[in-house]
């Protein structure tokens, strides 16, 4: 089947709160990621997605304009769901929605998928960090 993904704003409460799932369970549950760290003060300003397969969702990501260029954060695919190639769809869907708007693209990986990110198209940049209680790489999407 193939996956579908949805494009929303924050004030669509139905997909916010499956997004606010997914992300609780891979942030917090699964990499004990504090509550209150996963869940902030950038969540309005952010495009938000959501993959569907089928009627089940299985994974969410968001992004967002800084001062930097376009963010991309929040890449969580529910484990039953990893290993499939959904995560590689999900980065490609919205690489091609920012890509044209002509801005540096970047996020923060975690040290353990920068390997992932780099197939991608994305190279690491300066030293590894805290974030979150997780080591991370900046990352800019180079192509």
């Amino acid at each position: 089947m193939i996956p579908n993904i949805v494009s929303f704003s924050i004030d669509q409460a139905d997909y916010t709160e499956v997004s606010r799932r997914i992300r609780y369970t891979v942030f917090v549950e699964e990499q004990k990621v504090p509550e209150d760290l996963e869940y902030d003060e950038f969540e309005s300003d952010c495009r938000h997605y959501l993959m569907f397969i089928g009627d089940t969702e299985v994974a969410t990501c968001r992004w967002r304009f800084t001062s930097k260029g376009i963010k991309l954060e929040r890449f969580a695919v529910l484990s039953q769901y990893r290993g499939k190639g959904l995560g590689d769809l999900l980065v490609k869907h919205v690489l091609g929605e920012v890509l044209p708007v002509g801005k540096t693209v970047y996020l923060h990986a975690q040290e353990k998928v920068t390997g992932f990110y780099e197939k991608l198209g994305f190279k690491a940049y300066g030293e590894i960090f805290e974030e979150a209680g997780i080591w991370h790489y900046l990352m800019k999407f180079e192509g």
